[in-house]
């Protein structure tokens, strides 16, 4: 059963997974016909083989480009600032946002010795110089580290963009964009602020 306890093991080192979980997920793989366990690995495979980051926003993507970066009917003069690829999959979801983004990678607090050069900022400044860039959309989390880099963007831009906002806050104060409905989601961002 040694090899049962470490597939269990494994799956709860999956995000979210607890015990019973990871337990039912072992059952699964136990049971499920050769077909199916094919499908899955090979579809762990081709992620781990053929996924990287978009060189432009850092989503993933398995071509040059992301797909909204390479789409020519997004409006390439804003960029949404965010801090993962979940906040912009969330943002996504509400079919309102048509412009492009910028996955920081995290957020820095110099509370916790996470530094500016932790994250992509250095990226995103670059994107701008080239001066075709209308506005920034900040839409860190409501939380003090996204507050924290939400102020540093700001104040590293607001010499090189025309408009700097701030996504409003019909998101809970220290909720996580991913968790959003997409109704929060739109009117958080139809209710953006300069900053």
């Amino acid at each position: 059963m040694k090899i049962f306890s470490r597939l269990i093991q494994a799956f709860r080192k999956l995000p979210g997974v607890g015990p019973k979980q990871a337990e039912r997920f072992a059952l699964y793989v136990a049971r499920a016909p050769e077909g199916e366990l094919i499908e899955l690995l090979d579809s762990i495979s081709d992620v781990r083989s053929k996924i990287r980051l978009c060189p432009q926003c850092f989503n993933y993507t398995n071509s040059d480009l992301c797909e909204i970066c390479a789409d020519e009917n997004r409006n390439h003069s804003i960029i949404c600032v965010i801090e993962s690829v979940q906040d912009l999959e969330a943002i996504e979801k509400t079919g309102f946002y048509k412009g492009v983004y910028h996955v920081l990678g995290g957020t820095f607090s110099p509370n916790m010795a996470v530094g500016v050069e932790s994250i992509r900022l250095k990226e995103l400044s670059q994107r701008v110089s080239n001066g075709s860039i209308k506005e920034i959309i900040i839409a860190t989390n409501p939380s003090a580290e996204g507050e924290t880099t939400a102020a540093y963007i700001k104040n590293m831009l607001e010499k090189k963009v025309e408009k700097i906002s701030r996504i409003a806050f019909g998101v809970p104060l220290g909720g996580d964009l991913n968790y959003m409905d997409e109704l929060t989601l739109t009117h958080a961002l139809e209710g953006r602020r300069k900053l």
